[in-house]
């Protein structure tokens, strides 16, 4: 899968079969389904869900929750929006 086939799929009213957490959790994320991301990733004990993590309390503009979920993912704060967090994260998560 690519990233543009992966954002098409945002189209579609559940997420594509197959789909890693990590990447569902990418996929309500996009859908703007903060809630539904947010459930899935807080259960990856992994960095990767502390990369989501981080990017969804970000999202919600906790920045001081934030800032620990990225320090346990091994991750700086990224300068850039979180748009283009998300396509970096679905990026990484797709190679």
């Amino acid at each position: 899968m690519t990233i543009e086939s992966f954002r098409d799929s945002l189209s579609q009213v559940s997420p594509p079969i197959g789909l890693t957490e990590a990447l569902t959790a990418m996929w309500h994320a996009g859908k703007k389904d903060w809630d539904a991301s947010h459930d899935i990733a807080q259960d990856i004990p992994t960095r990767t869900g502390d990369w989501i993590h981080a990017y969804l309390h970000r999202w919600e503009g906790d920045d001081w929750n934030a800032r620990y979920w990225y320090r346990r993912a091994g991750k700086d704060v990224p300068s850039y929006d979180l748009e283009r967090e998300w396509e970096v994260i679905v990026t990484a998560l797709l190679d």
